[in-house]
């Protein structure tokens, strides 16, 4: 403890982020060798990485994204990359709401698969563990009028 300018005892700060609030630019300020949970009450995990999608997995995403957009359909994305999950928004026009969004959430990779399409609405289209079947439901060809 050491003593602050109005005579109030302050902890001193050392290579841990545990006692702040103050965000970190993605680094960790904890030295190697440290535990990733808190010691201070905290939530546990609090000092984690947020989750993003693998080189392998973007190239997935992006083959049948690349097919869509030769097709006219879809103009632009978005990637989020949060605490718990990462996120593949597809847009049709760059001002709307996302047409469907592509999640990695690895909390649920034992139970129903760590990937899932969700629709607009937030309707859950298809979920798995293996990312090229899941994005199977967005290669399915659309019924066409056809005039007779």
């Amino acid at each position: 403890m050491s003593e602050t300018d109005d005579g109030s005892k302050a902890a001193l700060r050392t290579g841990f982020a545990a006692h702040s609030s103050e965000k970190t630019s993605g680094h960790s300020s904890m030295h190697p060798g440290a535990h990733s949970g808190t010691h201070s009450g905290g939530k546990p995990g609090a000092n984690k990485a947020p989750v993003a999608f693998h080189r392998t997995e973007l190239d997935v995403i992006l083959r049948v994204y690349g097919r869509r957009v030769a097709e006219g359909e879809w103009r632009d994305y978005a990637i989020d990359h949060m605490a718990d999950r990462a996120i593949f928004s597809i847009f049709r026009r760059a001002s709307e709401m996302p047409l469907y969004k592509v999640e990695k959430v690895p909390a649920l990779a034992r139970k129903q698969g760590a990937y899932r399409v969700v629709a607009t609405g937030g309707t859950i289209l298809k979920r798995g563990h293996d990312l090229a079947q899941v994005l199977k439901i967005l290669d399915k060809p659309k019924l066409k009028l056809v005039s007779g």
